[in-house]
């Protein structure tokens, strides 16, 4: 917990004590369901929820902002936004029934008010939105082709509608087709730990 602190000092007490209660939620629900790999949960707020945090350094969802979380697996990175962004709305669907099944007690356990989650897929979703997040659920192109139908024309954030999507690895031929339009940032550029070197932020206008 300290971690998020260390880089969002700012918190209200309701988003500290959401971020801490985290912890022992899934501690608790990856005993029963394997939402995060076992040798990872002890690094959780590191590789789980500052990493989501990152696309909170890079934009600050307006009230009123509609994003939609896809892939979302165990909650990542749509439950870190919602708590970080009380006036934004999420929703957060997967293919697993059992990974939503956490997503909807975790979110329920911290009273987290601007987050639905739903067994759904990325092809099925038919909501408009102004941002799509992700986190290395596919290939940018074959992410980018699904989710435009989802991007809707009203404009409310300093950046334009588009997508959000953290990677890691080399990114080159993925971002290849996008050189032009696409913004990449270095995590480790926000964040000064180890584990954040090539990892990246990637922003698609769509």
């Amino acid at each position: 917990m300290d971690i998020i602190l260390k880089y969002f000092p700012k918190l209200s007490e309701k988003q500290r004590g959401q971020f801490a209660a985290l912890s022992d939620l899934y501690n608790d629900w990856n005993s029963k369901i394997n939402v995060i790999s076992r040798k990872d949960i002890g690094a959780l707020y590191e590789h789980h929820v500052l990493h989501s945090l990152a696309i909170a350094k890079a934009i600050r969802f307006r009230p009123g902002t509609k994003v939609l979380d896809l892939g979302t697996g165990g909650g990542f990175p749509g439950i870190p936004l919602a708590i970080m962004f009380p006036d934004a709305s999420f929703k957060l669907i997967d293919g697993t029934g059992k990974k939503i099944l956490v997503v909807k007690e975790v979110a329920k356990a911290i009273g987290l008010e601007n987050c639905e989650a739903e067994q759904l897929r990325g092809e099925n979703e038919t909501g408009k939105y102004d941002f799509v997040v992700s986190r290395a659920v596919m290939p940018l192109p074959d992410l980018a082709q699904l989710v435009e139908k989802n991007i809707g024309n009203t404009q409310r954030n300093s950046l334009p509608n588009g997508l959000l999507c953290l990677k890691g690895g080399n990114i080159n031929e993925e971002i290849k087709p996008y050189k032009h339009v696409v913004d990449v940032t270095e995590i480790s550029t926000m964040f000064d730990e180890e584990w954040f070197k090539q990892k990246y932020l990637i922003y698609l206008p769509l």
